[in-house]
């Protein structure tokens, strides 16, 4: 289970990110939403969360086989339309990569869990806690 907590405060849009370990992250939105651009932006943070499981996806299933890739180079847009949204992830593996290896990376990154998280069926459940 993924767990975080966040805070706004007065001021407007700026978010503060918890995770129970102690990490930090701020959000915010885009100055032509209203907000300072001071931080990633929710639809942002979203992308990266794919960004980031695709990659350590990708790194640990070559490390695992032994594979020469150096680097794993990433960029993921988040597009709507109506009631779609599309995700582009374009991908550049650096190394010594024959095609085969190349293609099982590919297959491997439509397998890392937040891809698998966002293809499958999604519920939310949302309270409203007292203060405490």
């Amino acid at each position: 289970m993924a767990q975080v907590n966040s805070s706004i405060k007065k001021d407007l849009y700026q978010i503060e990110i918890k995770t129970p370990t102690g990490n930090i992250i701020h959000a915010d939105e885009p100055l032509d939403k209203g907000g300072k651009d001071s931080g990633f932006s929710p639809k942002e943070l979203l992308t990266a969360a794919l960004s980031a499981c695709t990659s350590a996806t990708i790194r640990m299933y070559a490390d695992r086989k032994g594979w020469d890739l150096q680097e794993v180079r990433m960029n993921v847009e988040l597009s709507e339309a109506d009631e779609s949204t599309l995700f582009t992830r374009k991908i550049e593996l650096i190394g010594n990569l024959d095609e085969a290896q190349k293609k099982r990376l590919l297959f491997v990154a439509n397998s890392c869990p937040v891809h698998k998280i966002l293809t499958h069926q999604i519920e939310f459940h949302t309270l409203i806690v007292d203060q405490s």
